[in-house]
C-alpha cells in the first residue's frame, strides 16, 4: 500500500469534504433538470424557466436538511446505538490508553462512549474538536488485552486526525437526502400518481423523477462505499504509526472478525464501525456485494498488518 503522510491525507480529505459539499447539491440539481427535460421536452424554454425557478427552493431545502443533520449527528448516532458516556472513574484503563495516545501525537482527547453489547466493535464520530468521540462496545473493552485495545483506539483516533469522520458524515447526510427523495417519489407514485384521468401527466413526471432519482441514488451509494473502504486501510496504517505495533492491531482484528455484528437498524451507522463485513456468501454474490461493501475484507487488512504494512 502506498504511504500517504498524515498532513497529505488531512489536506486530501479537507478538499474532498469541500468537493462533496459542492458535488452533492450539484447532483441533485442535475437530477432535477433531467426530470424536467424528460417531462417537458422539446419545450426547452419551459424546462429552463422551471429549473431556474426551482433552484432556490432546492438549495434552501438541502441546506436546512444538512444543517440539522450536521448539527445533531452526534445525538442521532448515540440515540441509534444507545451509547452512553464513559466516565473516567468507570474505566481508567480505557481513559489512560486513549489519553496516552492523544498526548503522543499532540491531539485533543475526544469524548468516550460505550455501547452495552457483547459484540466487538468501535467507531469514531464527530465534525470538529467540540464533538469528536470514540465509541467502544463493552465486549471489545472486556475481551481485548491492552495492546490490542490500544491498536483499536489508535485506529479510531486516526480517523479523527485524518478528518475521515467529517468526510464520511457529509457523504452519509447527502446520500440520505437522495434516499429520502426516492422514497417520497415511490410512495407518491404508488398511492397517488396516475389514478385520475387528469393526472396522467403528473404520473409520468413522477415516474421519470423516480427513475432519475434511483440512478442518482445508486451512484451516490457506490461513491460512499468506495470512500469508506479506502479509509480503513489508511486508519490501520495510522494506528501502526501511533502504536509501533502492527501485530497487536492484527490480533485485535482477528478477535473482532465474526464477532462484530450489532443489532442496529441504521446501515449508515454500521458503516462507521471498525468492522462491518457481512456474513459469508458464495463467490458470485461476494463479487457483486463487494461493490456495496463498506469495508475491505478483514482478512486482507490482517495480512497487510502482519506483513508490517
Amino acid at each position: 500500500m502506498d504511504h500517504i503522510g498524515l498532513y497529505q491525507q488531512i489536506s486530501r480529505n479537507n478538499r474532498r469534504s469541500v468537493l462533496l459539499l459542492i458535488a452533492f447539491p450539484a447532483l441533485i440539481l442535475f437530477g432535477l433538470y433531467a426530470v424536467l427535460f424528460f417531462s417537458f421536452q422539446p419545450n426547452f424554454e419551459e424546462v429552463n424557466y422551471l429549473f431556474l425557478r426551482l433552484i432556490p427552493f432546492v438549495l434552501v431545502g438541502v441546506a436546512i436538511w444538512f444543517f440539522i443533520a450536521f448539527k445533531f449527528n452526534t445525538a442521532i448516532i448515540n440515540h441509534t446505538t444507545k451509547a452512553k458516556p464513559l466516565e473516567r472513574k468507570e474505566n481508567m484503563r480505557v481513559y489512560n490508553l486513549t489519553e496516552n495516545l492523544c498526548i503522543s501525537v499532540g491531539m485533543k482527547m475526544p469524548d468516550l462512549f460505550v455501547i452495552n453489547s457483547n459484540a466487538l466493535n468501535a467507531f469514531a464520530s464527530g465534525i470538529n474538536e467540540k464533538n469528536f468521540a470514540v465509541t467502544l462496545t463493552s465486549g471489545i473493552i472486556n475481551q481485548l488485552d491492552d495492546a490490542e485495545l490500544e491498536g483499536v483506539i489508535a485506529h479510531e483516533l486516526t480517523h479523527i486526525r485524518n478528518r475521515d469522520v467529517r468526510l464520511l458524515i457529509i457523504s452519509i447526510i447527502f446520500v440520505g437526502i437522495f434516499g429520502f427523495l426516492v422514497e417520497i417519489l415511490f410512495r407518491s407514485l404508488l398511492y397517488g400518481g396516475g389514478r385520475k384521468k387528469d393526472s396522467k401527466i403528473d404520473g409520468r413526471v413522477m415516474m421519470i423523477a423516480l427513475i432519475v432519482g434511483v440512478v442518482v441514488y445508486f451512484f451516490s451509494i457506490l461513491f460512499k462505499f468506495s470512500l469508506s473502504r479506502k479509509r480503513e486501510y489508511l486508519a490501520d496504517a495510522g494506528a501502526v504509526e501511533m502504536t509501533k505495533n502492527s501485530m497487536a492491531l492484527a490480533s485485535a482484528l482477528r478477535k473482532i472478525s465474526g464477532n462484530h455484528d450489532l443489532d442496529l437498524d441504521s446501515e449508515d451507522v454500521k458503516q462507521m464501525f471498525i468492522e462491518n463485513t457481512p456474513k459469508k456468501e458464495n463467490n458470485l454474490m461476494a463479487s457483486i456485494s463487494g461493490l456495496f461493501a463498506t469495508h475491505p475484507p478483514i482478512e486482507k487488512r490482517i495480512a497487510i498488518l502482519e506483513r508490517g504494512l
